[in-house]
């Protein structure tokens, strides 16, 4: 029997909560009415048809501080219901991934009417965001109790009260039980070991998951690097020509990493349903704004802005800001090497031991000042981005990291490329990108996860002790909570993350015939690191939901375009070493054409090898054939059964007609 949404009931009180909901302390009694029941409305009505309860009763609002915190829950079936909704794919019983139905729900593996773990708990949490955020304006011109507020039809409700500031903010909740089986599994005890990828993934959805299956790959890949480094590091520290295998070492393996990484990426995300799973029409971002009025492909009524005006945002001010703040980087650089010169100075003068570690005071205040840097710019970048008014996340998140990207590559890698190609000294070169490297590592430890953790834990602390203090007859445990997890710094995305691997990666891929041990301070920063973000994304911010991916997005371009820039670099600066200068001492311009020979010959090696290696491999290929296959099938099949009732209607129409 077909189950509708229309026989559920949204009114039960006690419920597992999964979702909280914090609104402003000005709201009035007649909006949170209204919520509400939109909240708990069918579907026919325009409603989420979800659990929705203060997370307080009057009495306990009374007693303790006025937290305008509700809860969202959901019941089985409409968790299932809203699984098939936003199409989450599942694995059937003949081993095939396929789009979850409610009708063939006993056609999935792990799939039991009386057990909940079919879907996952990030699962359950990203389909109740999924139909909050589609809660829409019906007949509603205003909304009530804010009637400067204004919403139009076909607007989410949610994302107009998060701009207006009626709601503050929507989060999901930790579930505390299996929080501590994922800690213990990951990182508290600290000996070497696989990440539990498919735990994480079933904790905090695929796009966490797949930040830290590429961290776990991308130290392991490092591993070789850093092996083969120490040797050249310590019996061929001067000998540049013997550079030349480790350097094409290192350009084949930053392509072939890259590639194996997207195979294993693809079984990875087919295992979880995501490649699978088919993309949804983007709504306008929140931020969005403009004109009211009716978009030509979907027809509906929504903000109109002028792709003219956003060109126009883009490179009158945007553009010229972004190169105002190279400048100002390549500024702060030329006084950065003014530094070195006067410590060197000094150091000539005095040679003692003192002045020799004072050599390293000039770029460890240089790497401080670039990741001081770098964060501001990014405020500013996250600024202008959302000034340009784009339409897409996709969008926006595009123009953000293009910013961000171009300005961090210059900042963190401009003054290695002046060492290396305009001063050219190998060992202020070799000294600088040590400091830089490894001071980044350090400041990045303790910004990301020490800071945030001491803070979280003094004001857990302080939490414990209110609750304790309390008289009132409440689930102290949730409130508890609660209270706590809304506090919490608020996960903004992986962003960042990947960031300081891509910067990483340039430390060891760029310069690596100069100093083959950055390998070896990557690989030891990283498996310091996996600890560290699983600590900050288990204990410090708040569970960000779920959100479902297919890949590492536009983080795989950005990777393999530092790999190609590697090779230029390496190329040119072996063709600078002194002892491949001597095999050339009449033509310097034979040795030109060489190192270009080369280069672009290793250029081709890349390319080849990445048509070469398959990005997925060929039994995901056949299955998604496969999958194809039957879809055309399915289709050809509904089309075929429309044209026969089509046909069979025709004899009786003309029949009537006869008749008539």
């Amino acid at each position: 029997m077909k189950v509708t949404l229309s026989v559920l009931d949204a009114s039960e009180t006690s419920f597992t909560p999964l979702v909280v909901i914090e609104l402003a302390q000005d709201v009035k009694e007649e909006t949170k009415e209204w919520l509400k029941n939109r909240i708990i409305a069918e579907k026919k009505d325009g409603g989420a048809q979800l659990f929705f309860r203060p997370l307080l009763n009057k009495y306990e609002r009374e007693t303790l501080e006025n937290q305008n915190l509700y809860l969202v829950g959901a019941s089985k079936v409409r968790l299932l219901l809203g699984a098939e909704a936003v199409g989450l794919v599942k694995e059937c019983s003949d081993d095939t991934m396929r789009a979850f139905t409610y009708g063939a729900r006993h056609d999935f593996k792990g799939f039991d009417d009386n057990n909940d773990d079919f879907l996952t708990m990030a699962e359950c949490q990203f389909i109740i965001k999924h139909e909050l955020e589609n809660l829409r304006a019906r007949d509603e011109k205003t909304i009530p109790g804010h009637h400067q507020t204004k919403l139009y039809p076909g607007k989410s409700l949610l994302r107009r009260l998060l701009t207006s500031g009626i709601v503050v903010q929507v989060f999901p909740l930790h579930d505390n039980e299996a929080l501590k089986k994922l800690e213990d599994a990951w990182y508290t005890q600290f000996p070497l070991k696989y990440q539990p990828v498919d735990c994480i993934r079933g904790y905090f959805g695929e796009t966490i998951a797949l930040y830290f299956g590429f961290l776990e790959y991308f130290t392991f890949a490092l591993i070789p690097m850093a092996v083969i480094g120490l040797p050249y590091y310590v019996f061929v520290w001067e000998d540049y020509d013997k550079y030349v295998i480790f350097a094409s070492f290192n350009l084949i393996w930053s392509t072939v990493i890259l590639e194996v990484w997207k195979r294993g990426c693809a079984s990875m995300t087919y295992r979880w349903g995501t490649l699978v799973m088919k993309r949804k029409f983007e709504e306008p971002r929140p931020g969005f704004h403009g004109v009211l009025g009716i978009n030509s492909i979907t027809g509906k009524e929504e903000p109109i802005y002028p792709s003219y005006k956003r060109q126009l945002r883009i490179y009158l001010v945007s553009l010229p800001f972004v190169c105002l703040c190279l400048y100002f980087s390549l500024y702060v650089m030329m006084i950065y090497f003014d530094m070195e010169v006067w410590a060197l100075g000094l150091h000539e003068n005095s040679g003692s031991k003192w002045t020799g570690v004072l050599l390293y005071v000039p770029s460890i205040i240089y790497a401080i000042v670039i990741e001081i840097m770098n964060r501001l710019y990014r405020y500013a970048a996250e600024f202008l981005t959302s000034w340009e008014n784009h339409r897409l996340e996709s969008a926006y998140q595009n123009h953000l990291i293009l910013k961000v990207l171009v300005f961090n590559f210059l900042n963190c890698f401009a003054s290695l490329f002046y060492i290396a190609f305009v001063l050219r000294d190998m060992k202020l070169l070799r000294q600088s990108l040590a400091t830089l490297l490894i001071t980044s590592q350090i400041l990045n430890q303790i910004m990301e996860s020490l800071l945030p953790y001491w803070f979280q834990r003094k004001h857990h602390v302080q939490v414990k002790k209110k609750v304790q203090a309390l008289k009132a007859d409440i689930d102290a445990t949730l409130y508890e909570q609660v209270v706590l997890e809304k506090e919490m710094v608020t996960y903004l995305g992986t962003f960042d993350d990947y960031l300081e691997l891509f910067l990483q990666f340039g430390y060891v891929s760029l310069f690596s015939c100069v100093y083959p041990l950055a390998a070896a301070f990557a690989v030891l920063n990283n498996f310091t690191e996996v600890n560290s973000d699983a600590l900050k994304m288990c204990r410090v911010f708040k569970r960000p939901f779920s959100e479902p991916s297919a890949n590492i997005g536009v983080w795989q371009l950005a990777f393999e375009t530092m790999s190609v820039i590697s090779v230029v670099t390496n190329c040119a600066l072996i063709g600078m070493s002194p002892q491949v200068n001597a095999l050339f001492p009449e033509s310097k311009l034979d040795l030109i054409l060489i190192v270009v020979a080369v280069e672009h010959t290793l250029l081709a090696l890349k390319f080849i090898l990445a048509f070469a290696i398959p990005d997925k491999p060929r039994h995901i290929q056949m299955k998604l054939a496969r999958l194809e296959f039957e879809s055309l099938e399915a289709l050809k099949q509904q089309q075929m059964k429309l044209l026969a009732e089509n046909l069979q209607e025709e004899p009786r129409d003309s029949g009537k007609e006869k008749a008539a």
